[in-house]
C-alpha cells in the first residue's frame, strides 16, 4: 500500500522594512486624518521599502534567511521556492529564481504565483502538492510584496490601505497527523475591474500616456471590494468547516488575510468565533497583499500548539479568495 505524506509547516520567517510610515505622515500627503483611517480599517502605521534599489526579491530574501537561521536546515536541502507575489521584480524573470540566488538556494528551482492577496494561500496549496506527491521533500513558500511600487500617494483611498513584507514558511514531508488537510479555493474574472493595476501588462503596456493618467497604480472599488471579501472568505470558511466536521468551538486560530479591521471582525463574527481566536497584526503592517497570512503566522508561531486547528482564508484582486484548514505540527529548531 502507498504510504499518503502529509506537508507540515516546520519553519517560518518574516521580513519588514525598517521604514515606518505613520497616519501622521499621511496627513501631511493627502486628505485624511489618522481617527479616520483607525476607525475605518484599523491601520496605524505600514512599512515601506525605502530604497530605490531593493525590490520585492529583497523582502522574500530576508524572510527565506531568517526562515533558515532559525530552522537550522541545510540550505542545499530546499528544493522548490514557490513565491507569490503581486509586485514582481521584473515582468520576464521570476522573483523565485532571484531570491533563490540571492539566498544561496543552490539546489532549489523557483516559480511565482500571483492572485494577489490570496497568493500565499493558492502557492501554499501548490506546494502542498508537491511534498504530497512524495517527488519533494522540502518547499518553501513565500508571500512577498513591495506594494509602495504601485501605490499613487496622492490617492488616499489607496495610500492608507497598503505596506511592503514578506512572510515564508518551510513545507516538509511528514507522516504524521498534521500539516494541509483541506481548502476550497474560488476565481471570479468578473471583479477584476474592481481591484486592479490597470497598466503594466500586455492588454495595457507602460507608456507616457499610462503613467500620465497613473495607471500603473493600484485602484480599487472599496466598498464593493469590502462587502465582497466578507461574503467570499466567510463562506469559503464555512464550507471547510462544515465539511472537516469543525464547530467554532474546535478552530484555535482564524488567520485572516489583512486587509481591513472591519472585515477581519466581520468574517469572525459571522462564523462564531471569538475575538482571542483571530489574530490580527494590521494596526502595525497595513495590507501587505500575499504577505499579510504568513508574516501573521510568523509573528504569532509561538502561540501555535502542535495540533492546534488553524483557518487560513484571503481574498483578493481577480476576485480570488478562499480557505485552508491545516493542523499545526512541530516546528524545527
Amino acid at each position: 500500500m502507498r504510504k499518503r505524506y502529509n506537508a507540515a509547516i516546520t519553519a517560518l520567517g518574516g521580513y519588514v522594512p525598517e521604514t515606518i510610515l505613520t497616519n501622521h505622515d499621511l496627513e501631511k500627503m493627502v486628505d485624511t486624518n489618522s481617527d479616520w483611517i483607525i476607525s475605518r480599517t484599523g491601520i496605524h502605521e505600514r512599512r515601506i521599502l525605502n530604497d530605490d534599489s531593493l525590490a520585492t526579491s529583497d523582502l522574500a530574501t530576508m524572510a527565506v534567511k531568517r526562515l533558515l537561521e532559525d530552522s537550522h536546515i541545510n540550505p542545499d536541502e530546499i528544493e522548490c521556492v514557490i513565491v507569490a507575489t503581486a509586485t514582481p521584480d521584473y515582468i520576464m524573470v521570476s522573483t523565485a529564481s532571484i531570491v533563490c540566488e540571492k539566498a544561496g538556494l543552490r539546489n532549489a528551482w523557483g516559480v511565482d504565483s500571483n492572485a494577489a492577496c490570496s497568493g500565499f494561500l493558492y502557492a501554499l496549496t501548490l506546494g502542498a502538492s508537491l511534498i504530497e506527491s512524495n517527488r519533494y521533500k522540502n518547499v518553501i513558500v513565500i508571500g512577498a510584496d513591495a506594494n509602495s511600487s504601485i501605490i499613487n500617494y496622492e490617492d488616499r483611498n489607496t495610500c492608507i490601505l497598503f505596506g511592503d513584507g514578506a512572510g515564508a514558511v518551510l513545507l516538509e514531508q511528514t507522516e504524521a497527523e498534521t500539516g494541509l488537510v483541506d481548502n476550497v479555493f474560488r476565481t471570479d474574472g468578473i471583479g477584476k475591474e474592481h481591484l486592479i493595476v490597470t497598466a503594466g501588462g500586455s492588454l495595457n503596456p507602460s507608456s507616457s500616456d499610462t503613467l500620465d493618467k497613473k495607471l500603473n497604480y493600484i485602484s480599487q472599488n472599496g466598498r464593493i471590494v469590502f462587502k465582497a471579501a466578507i461574503e467570499g472568505m466567510t463562506q469559503t470558511c464555512t464550507e471547510i468547516m462544515e465539511r472537516n466536521h469543525l464547530e467554532p468551538k474546535d478552530i484555535n486560530w482564524l488567520i485572516p488575510h489583512q486587509a481591513n479591521l472591519r472585515i477581519i471582525q466581520a468574517v469572525g463574527d459571522k462564523l462564531g468565533l471569538t475575538q482571542d481566536q483571530v489574530k490580527v497584526n494590521i494596526q502595525l503592517y497595513g495590507n501587505t497583499t500575499a504577505a499579510t497570512i504568513p508574516l501573521c503566522m510568523w509573528e504569532f508561531k509561538e502561540d501555535f500548539k502542535e495540533n492546534d486547528n488553524l483557518l487560513l482564508t484571503a481574498f483578493g484582486a481577480g476576485f480570488s479568495w478562499g480557505a485552508t484548514y491545516l493542523k499545526w505540527g512541530k516546528l524545527r529548531g
